[in-house]
């Protein structure tokens, strides 16, 4: 199979010319770290085998795409052809555009030693072992299934970095200069400060939000950093072979019964999970909310919020454009504290959360701020 030619491709779409991560993407043969993944389907999620259909295989390897790996506990190596596995992806070839984009966002040197947290299918870890070679790059995951796949895969590509599963959030063995995490956690956790070198940098995302933060370490053992104007989404960080089971019954109980208050709502319904910065923001100040949105052939908009704690909300309106009737039940008014966002966002013109100061204790304990706004994780 000739593959060089869909690699570097690939390369010209995701690095410009003069970067130092273009070699890399231009040489490493995505495929081969992906050879099953899941598509969405009619029937829902179907697995693509890629060694029977080459063509497909490397259309979809050699795009910008993230492919997904694993859904709920279920592996695609592990499928079999009438497998239509439901609930949440727990792995996946992360978009190479992304991948290069946060070790970008890391200022990698070619001296620097790299912790790369969520191996996942091991694209990233390979991208990195191309560019600094296998002696300066270790990976972590906490699935050993994904950890013996990619060191197994890598190992058929010639590049042998460090692969081993662990909880990376509980603690991160060895001394890096660079920490980049394409997983999503909150805080930030304190193995990585242990691990990370002064002046050394690390870079994440913030579990709930697009919020892409970067931090150097600092001397008392803490960092500060801030929050990028780029935005990027992972996985959240798990402890098992799959997350906790979400909301969809109080989800239901949003969707058709009335609240203990039922108001007019002050702006249009919106789908708060595909406002990136609307749901940081809201998910900053109000953690833990579950969306789901629905729009009707009539045009008419749904909009149902549910959290842990009971909370929940619906916000319907006939019209795009139109006020909603919004029902809320639970001890908290969820509704309202997106309305005070959107109002705040209204006067002020901008949402603070992005482009914020960054400042990490020793613990982990995380604060954002930015001007009179500030919070803590």
């Amino acid at each position: 199979m000739d593959w060089k030619p869909h690699a570097v491709a690939l390369a010209e779409r995701v690095t410009h010319t003069a970067s130092r991560w273009r070699t890399a993407v231009a040489t490493t043969p995505r495929h081969l770290v992906v050879p099953r993944w899941w598509e969405n389907g009619p029937a829902g999620r179907t697995l693509v085998d890629g060694p029977a259909d080459e063509q497909r295989w490397l259309a979809a390897a050699y795009s910008d795409t993230s492919l997904i790996t694993s859904v709920g506990p279920l592996h695609a190596d592990h499928a079999k052809p009438n497998d239509h596995p439901t609930g949440l992806p727990t792995s996946s070839a992360t978009l190479p555009s992304l991948v290069v984009q946060m070790f970008q966002h890391a200022r990698i040197g070619d001296d620097d030693t790299l912790a790369d947290i969520g191996t996942g299918s091991g694209y990233g870890t390979a991208l990195a072992a191309r560019r600094l070679g296998d002696a300066r790059v270790t990976s972590f995951d906490v699935d050993p299934y994904l950890v013996d796949a990619a060191r197994d895969r890598l190992d058929a590509i010639g590049l042998r970095p460090t692969v081993q599963a662990l909880d990376a959030t509980e603690t991160l063995p060895g001394e890096f200069t660079r920490i980049v995490a394409t997983v999503a956690v909150r805080p930030v956790p304190a193995a990585w400060l242990a691990a990370l070198r002064t002046g050394g940098r690390l870079v994440t995302t913030i579990a709930g939000t697009s919020l892409l933060v970067t931090a150097e370490k600092t001397e008392d053992g803490g960092a500060l950093g801030r929050v990028e104007w780029d935005r990027a989404g992972f996985m959240h960080t798990r402890t098992g072979p799959d997350y906790p089971p979400g909301l969809d019954d109080l989800l239901a109980v949003a969707h058709d019964h009335d609240g203990d208050e039922i108001t007019t709502g002050r702006y249009p319904v919106v789908d708060v999970a595909s406002a990136w910065d609307l749901a940081s923001m809201l998910d900053v100040t109000t953690p833990g909310i579950q969306h789901r949105y629905e729009e009707g052939a009539d045009s008419g908009r749904t909009a149902l919020m549910a959290h842990a704690d009971g909370s929940w909300a619906r916000a319907v309106a006939k019209t795009p454009d139109g006020p909603p009737t919004v029902h809320q039940g639970g001890p908290r008014r969820l509704w309202d504290a997106l309305d005070a966002i959107r109002t705040d966002w209204l006067m002020t013109g901008e949402l603070p959360v992005r482009g914020a100061k960054v400042i990490i204790k020793p613990t982990g304990t995380t604060y954002l701020a930015r001007g009179k706004w500030s919070a803590k994780l």
